[in-house]
Order: C-alpha cells, then structure tokens, then sequence
C-alpha cells in the first residue's frame, strides 16, 4: 500500500465505509490509551494499557488488539462500517519513504508504522505527531474550536509544538511541521549560551529550557537544589524565593519562545498541553511576555489557552484525524 500523509489521502479506494465512530489512539513510552468517539464528540469507550518496551512487532499487536477491544465495548461495528482508527506517535511519519523518524520511542524509528498497523486492521490508519493531535483535538471540539490556525505546545517532560488549519494537521514535505522544541532559544542572554546540550545532538534547544526536565536542570544549575519541576512549583508556592526566580525565568523562555512562533507563523490560537500548562500563572504573565518580543511592538493579540481536554486532548486528537 503507498503511504501518504492526510491531507493527500484522496484515492476512494483507501477510505473506509462512511462512519460516524471514530477511534483514537495515543502511543506513549509506557502507556497507549485509546478511545472511541461517536459523531458528536461523546466519548463511548476508553482503554488504557501498558506500551512493550523494545519491540515494535509487540507494539503493532497491542495497539491492533486495543481497537478491537474499543469496538467491541463501544458496541461497533453494528452496521458493518467499520471505526476509523488515527494514531498519535511520538514521532513522525516522513512523507516520501513512510517511515517513522524523530520518535523518542526508539524501536518505532525507520519502521513503516502506519502501513503495518492498516494492514492489521484491515482499513487505513492515520498516523500523526503526537503534538500536532493535541492542536487538531482543540481546533475541533477544544479551546480553539473554530480557529482557522491553531499553534498546540505541549510542555511535558519534552517540549513540543503541534499545527492544524482548519482542523485538520499539518505535516509538511520533511514531517517537521510544529517541531519547535528543536529550535535554538530565541535572544538568549549571555549566561544561556551555549545553552545545555539536546540529545537531538544539538545545544540550546527550546526543549532543554522550558520542558518540566528543562525546569529541574535550571533550579539545579542556578541553586545546587536537585528538585524536581512539580516540587519548584510547590516551593514557590511556599514562599520559596530561589524557586520562584526559577519560574520567573522559564516564564520569561516560554514568552521568547513563543514570540519566536508569532512573529513566523501568527496563529489565530496558541493552546498549552502538558504536566507545565497546569500552572495558572502562565496565563496572565505571559501575553506581556510574549509581547516584548513581537516585530513591531504592540499588545499581544493572540489569545493563549490552556487545553480544554487536558490530558486526554492528544487521544481526542488521534480520533480526528480523519476528516469529517
């Protein structure tokens, strides 16, 4: 079967039956989840179980035997059409040879993914970054319901950047579309250069500063404190000033980073997903933040939101894969 991406998917003979159900599924490192969403958006069934570690042929298997649970709990197929199935990876599916790159989950990279998981279900799967998911999910039904362009960050562990337009994702020629973690921290300051080192092979990546780990490092650079992201935020609610000047800061990266996308891209919404966008102060700091960096100067006019579907908004994204 030729691989393609979504928004080339046009020959008739690879779409399934017409159905209003649609499956989702989101593969992380030690966890897939998956659902089945009727044509509103009602969640009708959800699974959670653990991901095999290293081996990608186990991979396939579960993730071929999740939906098939999901259908059946769902009550689906009943007319004999069956769910379409979308898949958030973290990674990438590159376009011209319908392999897996860039995945942090090291046993699906160089894999052709989407094409074994079709063939074990028998219809065709799409898959897509698991960022770009989480910007499609709230483009949808989500914070950015509606928006023409929605910029999605997820501030986890790593950090990572997601793009739809009108709904649906973007992937690009390279499959990098979104991929702004692995860009260079915009205006750094002195002490920030080189900046730590990436395991992309890099220094001074986005992602080493203001991911939860990027966090941790900081504090322990600057005080000597091993603590982790969820106990600076404690601290600083406690008083703690050293904490607090650590949050300062990664408030003030997210600002430049953000700024960076803005003053490129100008998405109509940014929407934050991830452990990081719990915090509520980032949503009234960072529009001044973001602000001071714009070409032009001016008042911030893009609105930042945190994910209305929080940590499920990734697997939602995965079920909206396919167009409507």
């Amino acid at each position: 079967m030729e691989i393609k991406q979504p928004h080339q998917r046009t020959e008739q003979t690879l779409l399934p039956q017409p159905t209003a159900r649609r499956i989702g599924i989101d593969l992380g490192g030690t966890k897939i989840e998956g659902l089945a969403l009727d044509s509103t958006g009602a969640e009708l069934a959800r699974l959670r179980i653990p991901t095999p570690q290293h081996d990608y042929a186990a991979t396939v298997r579960a993730i071929a035997e999740l939906v098939q649970q999901l259908e059946l709990r769902a009550g689906l197929p009943s007319d004999g059409a069956p769910a379409t199935v979308g898949v958030g990876i973290p990674g990438t599916i590159v376009r011209a040879t319908g392999l897996v790159k860039n995945a942090n989950s090291t046993w699906l990279i160089g894999q052709p993914l989407e094409r074994d998981l079709s063939h074990a279900l028998a219809r065709p799967v799409l898959c897509a970054n698991d960022a770009n998911c989480l910007a499609v999910s709230e483009a949808t039904d989500g914070a950015a319901a509606g928006a023409e362009l929605v910029f999605a960050v997820i501030l986890g562990t790593g950090c990572g950047g997601g793009i739809a337009v009108n709904g649906q994702v973007r992937v690009g020629p390279n499959g990098l579309s979104g991929e702004w973690g692995h860009n260079p921290l915009p205006w750094p300051t002195a002490d920030e250069l080189p900046g730590p080192p990436c395991y992309c092979g890099q220094r001074g990546c986005i992602e080493t500063w203001i991911s939860g780990t990027g966090l941790a490092s900081d504090h322990r650079r600057v005080t000597g404190h091993p603590l982790t992201g969820p106990q600076i935020v404690a601290a600083a609610a406690a008083g703690d000033a050293a904490a607090e000047a650590s949050l300062v800061r990664l408030e003030d990266r997210i600002g430049r980073a953000l700024a960076g996308v803005i003053n490129l891209l100008d998405p109509d919404v940014i929407v934050l997903g991830g452990g990081l966008s719990k915090l509520d102060r980032l949503y009234a700091h960072l529009p001044a933040l973001i602000a001071r960096h714009l070409f032009g100067g001016g008042a911030l006019a893009t609105p930042v939101l945190r994910a209305k579907h929080g940590d499920a908004s990734g697997v939602r994204g995965a079920a909206w894969l396919w167009p409507a």
